[in-house]
């Protein structure tokens, strides 16, 4: 049997342990050199950029991939430490084959990971991803030396990527007079964002911006804001901008300490374009899309999607529906008007513009959304047992979503990896979401 090596986001894992070893990484990208060979037009000379996050293992896996490459006769551009948004742009902008990042995203140093961009600064397809792993299966090569592949470094990468994030906002909006907290994660984004922010205007205080190949995420950046909460509320700063690793995830604090995530920005984002006489058609959420900002959000007289979780399916149902505006809670927001994929610093510039159009406050912007309370709860269920087929279950739920008569929803998931059966029950009454949740995850035979 052909083995699978991509999952929803790439190839991900913990270095040392298959597939996140130097030798996968020197087939892995020979392979996909086989492959972009293979559909490029004839005598057109492949090339692919690199850029990765600030893991001690990127210098690693950084080689293993450029070896590779070489061995297929693809030339490579190395561009350091750059957001995985940036790899996209850069991709595009310079007219390349494919993009190359290194990152495992929000997950510890220990993890590392690789996704592909394609020359159109998209995620690969699917199908390019299964003639990648058909491709691994057979042996590897190595071309003639004459068709070698070359590397050079893009040393004005930063820079590019600065301009193109500051050209995303207004041209008649500046951010002068704005005070702002940025926490980078000590990831990929630490000398780029900040540079952003500032050269806007804004007078910025950095955070997570000393990376040490090991504090990446670490206590810091979207998903840890405790850090930036304190040092917002500490400076009496105005917004405090939170990215993760590889700086496609946002969320974003107010004056006051109050955190909003992405499914609260998402309803921003939405009622910014409206505002300004934009033509959306509809906004795509995930099934974890908290209901009152589905509820909101239609009532601006738009139509709302649910996609599977994952910034990956979010984007899919945007390009079917020909929509502009997706996100999800963990901060994934993609603005299709502005960039081809999700990217937290651009997403944050968005906001920022709502709230200096509309001379209002973030709090203000979002009187209209009253976030339900959801409970989610992991039951741990015996092997064998299949709840879609469980009447007892099915009951309750019907009773449940009875019950709350529009007030709110009920989402069962199974865990992809484990025996674990997700019960979330969303409504206006958190007590009440409490107690429904129980009364579904009481009737699972546990384990």
């Amino acid at each position: 049997m052909k083995k699978q090596y991509f999952g929803t986001d790439g190839i991900r894992g913990e270095v040392g342990q298959f597939p996140i070893v130097p030798e996968f990484m020197t087939r892995l990208a020979y392979a996909a050199g086989k492959v972009l060979i293979s559909n490029a037009k004839s005598g057109e000379r492949c090339k692919v950029l690199i850029g990765k996050d600030t893991r001690v293992s990127g210098y690693l896996l950084e080689a293993s991939l450029e070896a590779g490459f070489a061995a297929a006769g693809v030339d490579v551009m190395l561009c350091g430490p750059m957001p995985t948004p940036g790899v996209a742009y850069l991709t595009k902008a310079l007219r390349l084959t494919a993009g190359v990042v290194i990152s495992a995203s929000h997950n510890p140093y220990q993890d590392n990971g690789i996704k592909f961009f394609s020359a159109q600064g998209d995620k690969l397809s699917d199908d390019f991803e299964l003639a990648i792993e058909a491709e691994l299966e057979k042996p590897m090569g190595c071309v003639s030396s004459k068709e070698l592949g070359k590397a050079f470094r893009l040393d004005d990468a930063a820079g590019r990527y600065i301009e193109f994030c500051k050209s995303s906002f207004p041209a008649e909006l500046n951010l002068k007079g704005m005070k702002l907290v940025v926490d980078c994660a000590n990831g990929a984004a630490y000398h780029i964002a900040p540079h952003v922010f500032h050269e806007l205007g804004a007078e910025v205080t950095s955070i997570g911006v000393n990376p040490n190949g090991r504090n990446i995420n670490d206590g810091c950046g979207a998903t840890a804001p405790a850090a930036l909460i304190a040092k917002v509320k500490e400076l009496g700063a105005d917004i405090g901008i939170a990215l993760d690793g590889d700086a496609d995830r946002l969320q974003m604090v107010d004056s006051s300490g109050r955190l909003f995530n992405g499914d609260e920005l998402l309803y921003v984002l939405a009622k910014d374009r409206i505002t300004r006489g934009h033509n959306l058609g509809g906004v795509v959420g995930t099934l974890m899309t908290n209901l009152a900002v589905e509820n909101a959000i239609k009532a601006l007289g738009l139509e709302f999607e649910r996609a599977n979780v994952g910034d990956r399916y979010v984007l899919e149902l945007l390009k079917q529906k020909s929509w502009l505006i997706g996100g999800e809670g963990s901060g994934h927001l993609l603005c299709l008007d502005q960039h081809s994929t999700g990217d937290g610093t651009i997403a944050a510039l968005q906001v920022l513009a709502a709230m200096s159009q509309a001379k209002q406050s973030l709090a203000q912007l979002l009187e209209a959304v009253q976030v339900f309370p959801q409970v989610l709860l992991n039951v741990k269920f015996k092997a064998g047992y299949d709840w879609k087929s469980d009447s007892a279950l099915k009951q309750q739920i019907t009773q449940v979503e009875s019950d709350l008569k529009g007030t709110g929803r009920v989402l069962m998931r199974a865990s992809g990896t484990e025996p674990v059966l997700r019960v979330m029950v969303e409504a206006q009454d958190g007590d009440l979401a409490l107690r429904a949740a129980q009364s579904i995850a009481d009737l699972v035979p546990t384990a």
